[in-house]
């Protein structure tokens, strides 16, 4: 009776890898290092496209509610320059309202602005592992 495996699972690891020695290590870094970089570059593609993505579904809805309250808030305005002109001139009340908000506005709009610098879309997973893999290569190359 024959007693070989009916399945076998072939090695990766053979003789020669053995005999192979530096020389090989460099040629199969040379095979491998254009393939892990076209990986990196569709990672950070992918990344970029994800942030691009969330950007636009953001200011969408930004956009949509901006229109919304606009209404509301100039309603809201005209009720505090009708109530300001029970105390003062119609004209001054306008004028403090207007003030007002033209400051509240200003500081809002500094502060939205910010989200929309560029470190915050920078693809910051794929220039981790980037930086990863460089720092492996500079270990392992002599």
């Amino acid at each position: 009776m024959n007693k070989e495996p009916l399945h076998t699972t072939p090695s990766l690891h053979t003789a020669e890898d053995d005999a192979v020695g530096v020389g090989g290590l460099l040629r199969q870094l040379m095979r491998e290092v254009p393939d892990l970089f076209t990986k990196e570059l569709a990672l950070a593609k992918a990344e970029l496209q994800q942030n691009l993505a969330t950007l636009k579904a953001g200011t969408a809805a930004v956009a949509a509610g901006a229109i919304v309250m606009l209404a509301g808030f100039v309603i809201l305005l005209l009720a505090a320059v009708y109530a300001l002109a029970t105390v003062l001139e119609p004209w001054l009340a306008a004028l403090i309202v207007g003030a007002v908000t033209l400051v509240i506005g200003f500081i809002m709009l500094q502060s939205g602005k910010k989200r929309f610098e560029p470190t915050h879309l920078a693809p910051d997973r794929t220039l981790h592992a980037m930086q990863q893999d460089k720092d492996t290569l500079k270990r392992k190359l002599p």
